[in-house]
């Protein structure tokens, strides 16, 4: 437990140190697009030599598979939804989100992403610690909160509020760890299949349809380039 709370703290700190730093500071596309890119590279090694490879190990092909196909549509059907919410749109071309509405709609983007994903590194600690996903965890949480805090201040909020925000949206997150520790304790080895197999669907998912489109809008070619560290620096702590 002591160490479910440890990784929950150490993954969610990100989203703290990204909205003092947004509060302060604002960075230009390509840190931001490069820092995403370098995420989605991270997210993508530990996605497969991690999270996945673990769901299935434990449940087999089908188990796995279909499991992970739930979580990625799970994740859209939430994604769209909140497009809609947001913009009046989903889907390609949804446009501009409104004035005011910029930093919010990416703190909950960052709370749909975080969840499942702080919930498979809670399960995947039942087997033991895995420091590959934690890293590739706080690197997506920290351009996020960081690009979140800009456009927060950017709409005239106050510093304390939006580092307030995003602190009780890192809590929410260390507290997501901590649960699928504690849910994973007591289940089956299948069950626990398909709980790593649905949380690396809505990851897989959140990269393809969030982090890695953003990261070469505001990047560009060092997308390529960032994707790659990322991914050596995750399989290197995952071997």
């Amino acid at each position: 437990m002591l160490t479910s709370i440890l990784f929950g703290l150490a993954a969610s700190s990100a989203l703290v140190i990204g909205a003092i730093a947004g509060s302060f500071w604002d960075p230009s596309k390509a840190v931001t697009g490069t820092l995403l890119a370098f995420a989605s590279g991270a997210l993508i090694s530990a996605l497969a030599f991690e999270l996945f490879e673990q769901a299935y190990e434990l449940g087999g092909a089908a188990r796995s598979g279909l499991a992970l196909l739930a979580g990625a549509a799970a994740f859209v059907a939430a994604d769209s939804a909140l497009d809609r919410r947001v913009t009046g749109k989903s889907g390609p071309g949804q446009g501009e989100v409104a004035a005011g509405a910029v930093g919010w709609a990416l703190l909950a983007a960052v709370t749909l992403d975080g969840v499942p994903e702080n919930l498979a590194l809670g399960v995947s600690l039942a087997d033991g610690a895995s420091l590959a996903l934690l890293v590739a965890i706080f690197f997506s949480n920290l351009p996020e909160s960081l690009v979140g805090a800009v456009a927060m201040r950017r709409e005239d909020r106050d510093r304390k509020m939006v580092i307030g925000t995003w602190l009780a949206c890192a809590v929410l997150l260390a507290l997501a760890v901590v649960a699928g520790r504690m849910l994973a304790e007591p289940l089956s080895d299948e069950v626990v299949s398909v709980a790593l197999g649905f949380a690396g669907g809505a990851v897989l998912a959140s990269l393809a349809d969030t982090l890695m489109p953003q990261a070469y809008e505001q990047a560009g070619p060092l997308t390529a380039l960032a994707t790659a560290a990322g991914f050596f620096l995750s399989f290197i702590l995952a071997v």
